[in-house]
């Protein structure tokens, strides 16, 4: 099966990155992150992955009906290797070190597994799933089930009281910061940051942890109303950190905001009051929802907490 974080390449010479779960139309939702020009691999920004599928491989995009969007897709007939996050990191931390990012991934792991964690419950993606890492890559790790991802995100916590990892300093949150083309000052984003425990600094590099469940808890077909702004009340805040983040509401028309960004995973707790800017979505029962990240960048949406 194939999931959200998981890669694919195919026979072009061309690796995506899974953003849901299944296929739609025996189709792999996706977006392409590298590809192989002149022998050499090269990582794609998101407008020149646009351009150069619509201009070299435009049978890799497709409009999906479930979310009203133009997206990458690969057909599971064309995918000639998946790239599966727990089976990588299994594979990872049998090996001898070979550089610096995998030392530091298999010295997070032991630290983690001297928690309590159980690490097959986790994988690594990014560029360490594809081999694609170098001396500067952050770790990205994915955990596949909520207990034990919050169990990581309070190990995150006691190792950084204990000085075993690091809390990342002024200049680190300015990089990710400037990394996510967040919608709102560097201080408000810091000051969300810091609550989640889902990142942190082991021998200064730069380690993100995120939640991925096999039950999409925002599925359904949706078509787009318009774009939004609205304020309201945050109901529950069980599957705020899961992909896609969801935040039922107190709000008379808007059922949930829900979120395609990592920015604001984890972003608001139950009780809080929020400002939430998007897309507006109505399914086929006619409930409404809020989304967020309906665009890689998620320029000019987001989700605040009303301080």
């Amino acid at each position: 099966m194939y999931l959200a974080k998981d890669f694919v390449e195919t026979a072009e010479g061309l690796i995506f990155a899974v953003v849901s779960n299944g296929l739609e139309q025996g189709k792999v939702l996706c977006f392409l992150r590298y590809l192989r020009i002149d022998g050499c691999w090269r990582k794609a920004g998101t407008d020149f992955a646009n351009d150069f599928l619509r201009q070299s491989y435009p049978h890799y995009l497709h409009y999906s009906s479930a979310i009203d969007a133009e997206v990458h897709a690969v057909p599971a007939a064309a995918v000639v290797r998946h790239y599966q996050p727990r089976r990588q990191l299994e594979a990872l931390l049998r090996q001898q070190p070979t550089d610096a990012v995998l030392a530091d991934l298999q010295h997070l792991c032991r630290l983690f597994a001297d928690s309590g964690l159980q690490l097959d419950q986790f994988g690594v993606t990014g560029s360490l799933l594809v081999g694609m890492q170098n001396r500067d890559s952050d770790i990205d790790l994915v955990c596949y089930g909520r207990d034990q991802f919050h169990r990581a995100r309070f190990s995150v916590q006691a190792l950084i009281a204990q000085d075993r990892i690091q809390a990342l300093n002024d200049s680190d949150w300015l990089e990710a910061y400037r990394r996510r083309a967040c919608d709102f000052a560097l201080d408000d984003y810091i000051w969300h940051e810091q609550r989640k425990y889902n990142k942190g600094m082991i021998n200064q590099r730069k380690f993100d942890l995120s939640l991925l469940c096999a039950v999409d808890v925002a599925g359904g077909r949706y078509r787009k109303l318009g774009f939004a702004r609205i304020e309201a009340e945050v109901a529950d805040d069980r599957f705020s950190f899961d992909y896609p983040a969801c935040f039922p509401l107190k709000h008379a028309e808007i059922g949930s905001v829900v979120c395609f960004t990592a920015t604001y995973n984890g972003q608001a707790q139950k009780g809080e009051w929020i400002e939430a800017a998007g897309w507006i979505e109505i399914d086929e029962q006619g409930c409404q929802r809020l989304v967020v990240g309906s665009t890689r960048e998620a320029i000019g949406e987001y989700i605040k907490v009303l301080r």
